[in-house]
């Protein structure tokens, strides 16, 4: 699954990355971006061939759900099942989107206690996770933007931590995946494979990624594990 993830740079950098139109957003750059929270996401425009960054409540909520509890379980759709999943299964035809991102984290069990990693491409380098998104309305009226993270398969990097990654979708596969014409989904679940591990790392980082509070460059900043484990026994 992919629960905590990192995007350090700033709105400014991120437009031009991805080619999005200007974002009316005070975007401050974050380190322990957690479930529930509300994150940027980009979706192409339904008429339009111009990219648009917005912010949305992760967790997806589907449009016919009857309260927003369900977004609690829904920060992370399998790409395998998506398609046959209800909360999912429109989304993936009709409502996708990336979600950038230039690192996330996942622990691996060490005894009794958890080490978390911090994973990166081209050691920090921005990327997009293939994400699904869906419109919700509130007791209140109002429309509720949330998205989910698709996950697939470990490549190597990954297989020696969890069983299980994020899908981080090649750049040339963003038009085709963001097409709103395209919903041939046999075509588009060919993206929804484990990105290259040559072009990946990962390192342990400290244990305070595990409280959301923490939320500054020192969450995604290397330590030695020796020392790592002697704070999780401590």
């Amino acid at each position: 699954m992919c629960g905590r993830y990192r995007l350090s740079r700033r709105k400014q950098i991120i437009e031009e990355h991805f080619e999005t139109q200007p974002w009316d957003n005070d975007w401050k750059p974050r380190y322990n971006i957690a479930p529930t929270q509300p994150i940027p996401v980009i979706r192409q425009h339904p008429k339009e061939p111009t990219r648009q960054l917005s912010l949305m409540k992760w967790g997806l909520i589907p449009n016919w759900a009857r309260d927003a509890s369900l977004g609690s379980s829904t920060i992370n759709a399998r790409s395998e099942t998506a398609a046959a999943k209800p909360a999912f299964r429109d989304p993936l035809k009709f409502r996708r989107c990336l979600i950038p991102a230039d690192a996330f984290y996942e622990w691996k069990r060490v005894g009794a206690a958890k080490q978390p990693y911090c994973f990166e491409v081209d050691e920090g380098e921005l990327f997009a996770f293939a994400g699904l998104w869906d419109g919700w309305k509130n007791p209140s009226g109002d429309w509720v933007k949330t998205c989910s993270i698709l996950t697939t398969i470990p490549n190597a990097v990954m297989s020696t931590v969890h069983d299980r990654m994020p899908v981080i979708l090649h750049p040339d596969s963003y038009d085709l995946w963001l097409d709103p014409g395209m919903q041939n989904v046999a075509a588009i679940s060919e993206l929804l494979k484990p990105f290259d591990a040559r072009l990946m790392r990962c390192y342990p980082v400290s244990t305070r990624i595990n409280h959301v509070a923490n939320d500054d460059a020192g969450c995604s900043a290397p330590v030695q594990l020796v020392q790592a484990q002697n704070r999780l026994f401590a």
